[in-house]
């Protein structure tokens, strides 16, 4: 079911309104990295290595070898089809000191902390 033209305006004032106020996190959210040829290249050669270890291995009744083929090809299709990781953003030894923890000594805040704090921060500057 298409949203009407009242819920495309009020998405897109929602999308503007994310991105004025944690560009960071829109840009996270908002689209999908490209994943680099290369990395598709390397999973193709993988897995037919992979296959020609196999077929190795069970032709010649060597078990360590298809055994060896078969992780080969898991890896490689895993490779392909794993998203790309993003490059962190590089900070400062200052603004690193507190960041990641908790109250407790030597604890990392969870996924949801760290949104609350972002939207009290971004409330309270209002």
């Amino acid at each position: 079911m298409p949203l009407s033209e009242y819920e495309q305006r009020v998405l897109e004032q929602m999308e503007q309104s994310l991105a004025s106020d944690d560009p960071r996190l829109a840009t996270h959210l908002g689209g999908h990295p490209q994943r680099s040829p290369l990395r598709y290249v390397i999973a193709i050669i993988g897995t037919l290595a992979g296959i020609g270890l196999l077929v190795v291995g069970v032709a010649t009744s060597i078990v360590l070898v298809g055994v060896v083929g078969f992780v080969v090809m898991f890896a490689s299709v895993a490779l392909a089809l794993a998203a790309p990781r993003r490059a962190e953003p590089t900070t400062s030894a200052a603004g690193r000191s507190g960041r990641g923890r908790t109250s407790g000594p030597g604890r990392r805040r969870s996924v949801r902390q760290r949104f609350e704090e972002r939207w009290d921060k971004r409330q309270s500057e209002r």
